[in-house]
This record gives structure tokens, sequence and C-alpha cells, in this order.
């Protein structure tokens, strides 16, 4: 008989990551609301923003969610030692993204994008300050794993502490890959 079908990373991480979802999905629909009724301030926005900066964060969102896949599938291996290099090189690269975004926030105010700004620079610091918020988690929860990797906590049977924080880690990816066309591209 085949075994019943298990949530990855159990239940609790999930319903971390519903309300994650659920708090993103309102001020996305604040942001739309503001852009329906500012359409000058939304059409002028992306153009005041370092698309650099966005899209340097979104390649090491996306690369730091690579090594944290490679992570899990070297432990599905019973490779603790490998999965720990990726966590690492997931890390290294994920630290990357609070460092741009500081440099991006200095370069922002010298070019007059202030969060007292107009609706536009309200929402996009209000977004994404709070996605900051959740990568520093995400953050703060990659070093948890790699400690608890590094001890042996984790087998290719019983991983699912690492499984849930992958899956908590691309759903921020989700939400940045939201963020990034919504406010650099899309004019």
């Amino acid at each position: 008989m085949a075994e019943p079908a298990r949530i990855p990373g159990g239940k609790a991480i999930w319903v971390g990551i519903f309300a994650e979802l659920t708090e993103f999905t309102l001020m996305f629909l604040v942001y739309f609301f503001a852009r329906i009724n500012h359409p000058q301030a939304f059409h002028e926005g992306p153009q005041k923003l370092s698309l650099a900066a966005g899209t340097a964060n979104t390649v090491i969102m996306l690369t730091s969610s690579y090594f944290v896949a490679r992570a899990v599938l070297a432990m599905r291996k019973s490779r603790p030692d490998i999965t720990l290099r990726w966590l690492f090189a997931a890390l290294f690269t994920a630290l990357g993204y609070p460092i741009i975004k500081v440099l991006e926030i200095r370069w922002n105010l010298d070019h007059g994008v202030v969060g007292r700004g107009d609706v536009f620079q309200m929402s996009y610091y209000y977004l994404t300050f709070n996605h900051l918020v959740h990568v520093s988690w995400g953050l703060l929860g990659m070093v948890w794993i790699m400690f608890r990797t590094g001890f042996g906590a984790y087998t290719a049977n019983n991983h699912s502490g690492l499984i849930a924080f992958a899956s908590y880690w691309h759903a921020t990816d989700l939400i940045w890959l939201m963020i990034f066309p919504l406010f650099y591209v899309l004019p």
C-alpha cells in the first residue's frame, strides 16, 4: 500500500507561508489600488529606481534558492557534507541581498526617492522593506539549518526541517518575483 501524501516540511511552515502570502497579497492589493488611482506616479516611478539593483537582487534570490534546492537533493542522497557546502553557498549568496538593498536605499535617497515621496515611492518602500524583513528571517533560519546540518540533525530519511526552510525560502523568492516587475520594470 502506498504511503499517504505528506505536506513538504510539515503543516506549521505552511501556516507561516500562508500567513506571509496573505500579508503580501493584501499589500499587492493596496499597490494595485494605488496604481489605478495614481497612474502617473506609477508610470514614472520605475524610471527613478535602480534597475541594476533590482536585477542583482533577483539574480541573488534565484541563485540562493537554487543552492538551497541543491542542498535538499544532497541530503536526500545522504550527503550532509555536500548539503552544508550548498547551504554555505546559499548563505554567502543571499547575504548579497541586504547589502545591495542598503546600497540601493542610499542611492535612492541621493536621487530623491524617499519614503515620504509620492504614492509609488511609499508603496515601493513598504513592500520592499517588508520583503527585506522576510529575507532577514530566512537568513536567520538558514543559519539555524546550517547549524543543525553540521551537528547531524538531518538524515536522508528525516530532514523535514531542511525541507521546511527550503519551502519558506522559495516562497520568499516568489514574492520577490512579483515585486521586481511591478516596481522596477513595468511603466
